[in-house]
């Protein structure tokens, strides 16, 4: 039998395969890496101008004008619904409830949520069920767990009558009807059901630390709270920056338990700037003043969110 030999050169599988061409190369990279992703993007960003963008623009302004919400002629009153807002002294009492509860609310349930996650994190055997009973409120409607605080924290209220069964009655106080408590018994019912939500975050960062790191801190004479400080907290910056600008953002857009436990009384003891502006659409019918509100309550959202946001990419870089 002959044999046959091939005049052509095998190919070399070793050899280095050259790039395509620059031309090519960037065709590639635009049809594939970019222009596909843009198009399945085209309709939710049509679906949010129509639904979130353009109405608000619109309410925008309608904030300029003397608008009663039924008719269709208006008039232009340019900021006279920003002075009256900035001039009006249940407005700022509102402005300052909002901060308060803010700032408060973000502190208090991010250490609580920080401690629920270092305890969760240990090797207790009950960890996980621990996990679930903690993340339970978060589920709940938070209209249905203020109506429920709101029983809770009435003069005849369970924590109330706790208090007198155990001798400590002269604690008993009307939490939602006096105007120096109403506001921070708000505070703990919005920790109570939302320090869970911060936990599960705090806690996906807790485990996403190298144990090696642990390890070599207590190898080197460290001790529970220098490892905290000098190893745990630096590394969970991520989660801390995360949940400060959720707990803020949410702080500051307060409404349902408000409305729920309160009202935004005692007078205007608990008014925030989402019940006044409820207030003054529904109530009252002043629906140009309640959109300024809207606008003045979006402006302070995103510039807090912006200082936020800088502050901790400084820290972070």
């Amino acid at each position: 039998m002959a044999v046959h030999y091939s005049t052509k050169a095998s190919p070399d599988l070793r050899a280095p395969v050259s790039p395509p061409p620059r031309g090519e190369r960037g065709k590639v990279r635009r049809g594939v890496g970019v222009r596909a992703p843009w198009w399945f993007l085209l309709p939710a960003i049509a679906i949010y101008l129509f639904v979130v963008v353009v109405p608000s623009a619109r309410g925008a302004v309608f904030s300029f004008t003397d608008w009663n919400g039924l008719r269709a002629d208006w008039s232009l009153v340019g900021l006279d619904n920003y002075v009256a807002v900035f001039s009006d002294r249940t407005a700022q009492d509102a402005l300052v409830n909002t901060l308060v509860l803010a700032v408060v609310a973000m502190v208090v349930q991010n250490v609580v949520g920080l401690l629920l996650a270092l305890g969760v994190n240990s090797m207790v055997k009950s960890r996980y069920v621990l996990r679930v009973v903690f993340f339970a409120p978060v589920v709940l409607t938070p209209l249905v767990a203020g109506y429920v605080w709101s029983f809770l924290l009435s003069p005849n209220g369970a924590i109330n009558e706790a208090l007198r069964a155990v001798g400590l009655g002269g604690l008993a106080h009307d939490w939602l009807g006096d105007p120096e408590t109403a506001l921070y018994a708000i505070v703990l019912e919005i920790v109570w059901q939302f320090a869970g939500y911060s936990m599960v975050i705090y806690l996906a960062g807790l485990q996403a630390i190298p144990a090696e790191l642990l390890e070599a801190a207590t190898i080197d004479g460290a001790g529970p709270w220098d490892k905290f400080r000098r190893v745990v907290l630096p590394l969970l910056n991520s989660a801390i920056v995360i949940n400060v600008i959720l707990t803020l953002i949410g702080g500051l857009k307060q409404f349902d338990q408000v409305m729920a436990m309160t009202g935004g009384g005692p007078g205007t003891a608990s008014e925030t700037i989402s019940t006044a502006i409820y207030k003054s659409a529904f109530t009252t019918g002043d629906f140009p003043y309640s959109i300024a509100l809207a606008v003045v309550m979006t402006m302070v959202i995103a510039v807090l969110a912006a200082v936020q946001f800088r502050l901790s990419q400084r820290k972070a870089s």
